[in-house]
């Protein structure tokens, strides 16, 4: 709803998950790989080689975070949205999700 908006062109969404996160999306694939080392490792996490799935999760983070995912995406957004990305940016977690910085706008 809010790209069909016309009025929001130009702004940044800052509803629901986007005002906890700038990314709520690339946390909650991130989310979804540790739920596969989680079943990887088994409620006894008896079996040693379980625990290797653990990088999946790692190395998705690092791929969100510092490569394929995050960046990228920052880097067309302030191209596109300029000064009100900028300042979203200020008040806004990149990945984790949270409680925006103080004096932040409603």
């Amino acid at each position: 709803r809010f790209r069909r908006d016309p009025a929001s062109r130009g702004k940044v969404c800052e509803t629901g998950l986007w005002g906890l996160s700038r990314h709520p999306n690339y946390f909650f694939q991130w989310l979804g790989w540790v739920g596969y080392a989680v079943v990887a490792i088994g409620p006894s996490g008896a079996w040693p080689w379980g625990w290797a799935a653990l990088a999946g999760p790692a190395f998705m983070y690092w791929l969100l975070t510092r490569a394929s995912g995050i960046p990228p995406l920052e880097a067309h957004m302030m191209r596109s949205r300029g000064p009100a990305y900028a300042e979203y940016r200020e008040r806004v977690n990149a990945f984790w999700p949270g409680p925006q910085k103080q004096g932040d706008p409603p």
